[in-house]
C-alpha cells in the first residue's frame, strides 16, 4: 500500500465512450494509457446530456432495459498515478462519478472504471459542440468500433462554439 504523498503502484483498467476514445486526447491527459482494444457495456445507451463546463453536451451512460443495447468505447490501461489527472479533468464528484463496470472485450469480460453523469448534471436539450463530437468520431473510426454504431454518433446534432 503506498504512503500518503506517494504515487499509488500499478495500472488500473479504464473504459473511455466519449472523447477520450480518442488515444491523441487520452494521452493527453494521461500519457501512460495503453488501448486494450473496443469493448462494449451492455445493458447501457450512450446519451449526450452531460452538461459541460461550457454548457454543451458531453457524452453520457445510462441503463436501459432494452435487450441488446450496448454502449461501445475502447478499453484502456492507466498508470494509477495518473489516475487523479483524469479524475480532476473529468471533474469527479462535480460532472461525473467514478463506476465500476464489466466491459465485454473480443475476448474476455473485464471490470473497469468509468464516468457515469451526476444526476444534477443532466440535461436532455443539451447538443455537443461540433470539436467535442469530432472527438469521438475520431476515437470510434480509430479502433473500429461497429460501422452502425459510428453511423450513429455521426448522426448525433452539434452546435457550434459561436451559438
Amino acid at each position: 500500500m503506498a504512503k500518503q504523498g506517494q504515487p499509488t503502484q500499478g495500472t488500473y483498467l479504464y473504459f473511455a465512450y466519449g472523447s477520450n476514445m480518442s488515444s491523441e486526447r487520452l494521452r493527453g491527459r494521461t500519457p501512460s494509457a495503453i488501448s486494450l482494444g473496443r469493448a462494449r457495456l451492455p445493458g447501457y445507451a450512450l446519451r449526450w446530456h452531460k452538461l459541460g463546463r461550457d454548457g454543451s453536451g458531453k457524452c453520457d451512460i445510462e441503463p436501459t432495459d432494452v435487450p441488446g443495447i450496448a454502449v461501445w468505447g475502447v478499453l484502456y490501461r492507466i498508470d494509477s498515478a495518473e489516475r487523479d489527472g483524469l479524475n480532476a479533468v473529468e471533474g469527479l464528484g462535480v460532472g461525473y462519478d467514478e463506476h465500476m463496470v464489466r466491459v465485454v472485450t473480443d475476448t474476455v469480460v473485464r471490470e473497469a472504471v468509468t464516468y457515469k453523469a451526476r444526476p444534477d448534471k443532466i440535461d436532455a436539450a443539451l447538443r455537443p459542440l461540433d470539436w467535442y463530437k469530432a472527438h469521438v468520431l475520431r476515437g470510434a473510426t480509430e479502433h473500429g468500433l461497429p460501422a452502425e454504431y459510428v453511423l450513429r454518433i455521426a448522426a448525433v446534432p452539434v452546435r457550434y462554439p459561436q451559438e
